[in-house]
């Protein structure tokens, strides 16, 4: 199964609804109450979705609260005599620099925690993917929601609790830049990428850079895409941003322009790369191995291009800016 399959007749991309929408919760009574070592995150670093969980654990500082494992880059066959692939795991620590063999269970694929969770599950099996060793079942895969209860819930065992993510003075502002970034841009380029018709292609890449645009015009003006201090809807952005000239440029159609032709949004995706430890959840490696060799509809080879290389590290100028 490729994300190629969910096009619609009309050759239009359509992103299936996550199937696990249970929370933890610091309410009294909750089923899933937050604790140090009872949760487990799988995520791929390739994955846009999954990475920004991982940003958001980094920012808050709850790497030794919940745990972390990293699936192998390229989609694999999940089980034998099926024609099924998918997010697997490595045998060995060895084997995918930056990917480790599943801690809990040996499980072989992510497709088993799922099965796992619900014998009868149907759906996808994608990832992020949080677990619950108590009841050895998935809360949640929904990243948006995900990401909310790491802000929110953990706090007591937060290293960096007085990180806020989702402030409350600019929630409004928030809830309008991730209207129009989520399908437009993250979406977007997935839109452009596996369109099977050319207008459904050619309706996504415009409304892809015209949002492009919007943003550029934005962060003109302010440090951050929803004001002057860093957000869950910046970490958002970034994540498909950080991706973009190295990946969807090329393998997703989306070459009207670069990124680091945008003065302020290359800028910018410096900015938030250099924030904190964001940049250790980024593996060029994983997600150009992912994208260009798990794609087989798109690039049938499997060839990865050697460039561009784009160094994020680099000095940036959004300190003109005031921060919150």
């Amino acid at each position: 199964m490729s994300l190629s399959s969910f096009a619609d007749n009309d050759g239009v991309f359509k992103r299936k609804e996550s199937s696990f929408r249970r929370f933890i919760s610091r309410q009294p009574g909750a089923e899933f109450p937050p604790e140090k070592g009872r949760y487990h995150l799988y995520i791929s670093y390739a994955c846009p979705w999954a990475s920004r969980c991982y940003a958001f654990m980094k920012l808050k500082g709850l790497e030794d609260v919940i745990g972390l494992t990293v699936v192998k880059p390229v989609f694999e066959r999940t089980k034998e005599g099926d024609d099924h692939y998918g997010w697997v795991f490595p045998k060995t620590e060895n084997e995918v620099p930056g990917a480790q063999p599943d801690p809990l269970y040996g499980a072989r694929s992510i497709r088993e925690l799922y099965e796992m969770a619900n014998p009868n599950y149907t759906g996808r099996y994608s990832v992020p993917v949080l677990w619950d060793k108590e009841k050895k079942t998935i809360v949640n895969n929904e990243s948006s929601e995900i990401i909310k209860m790491f802000n929110d819930d953990f706090n007591n065992y937060a290293k960096h609790p007085h990180v806020n993510l989702y402030p409350p003075h600019l929630k409004s502002n928030m809830e309008q830049v991730n209207s129009w970034t989520y399908n437009s841009i993250n979406n977007g380029v997935y839109r452009c990428g596996f369109a099977t018709k050319q207008k459904p292609y050619e309706e996504a890449f415009a409304e892809l850079f015209a949002a492009l645009d919007q943003c550029e015009d934005i962060l003109s003006k302010q440090r951050y895409i929803a004001g002057s201090e860093l957000t869950e809807s910046d970490i958002r952005l970034f994540e498909t941003l950080v991706r973009f000239d190295e990946v969807y440029y090329v393998h997703f159609k989306c070459n009207k322009r670069l990124i680091h032709q945008y003065p302020n949004l290359f800028n910018y995706t410096k900015d938030v790369y250099q924030t904190d430890s964001i940049a250790d959840t980024v593996n060029m490696f994983h997600i150009k191995q992912h994208y260009y060799r798990s794609h087989p509809s798109i690039n049938p080879h499997g060839v990865v291009p050697v460039g561009p290389n784009i160094d994020f590290s680099t000095k940036h100028d959004r300190y003109r800016f005031k921060s919150g």
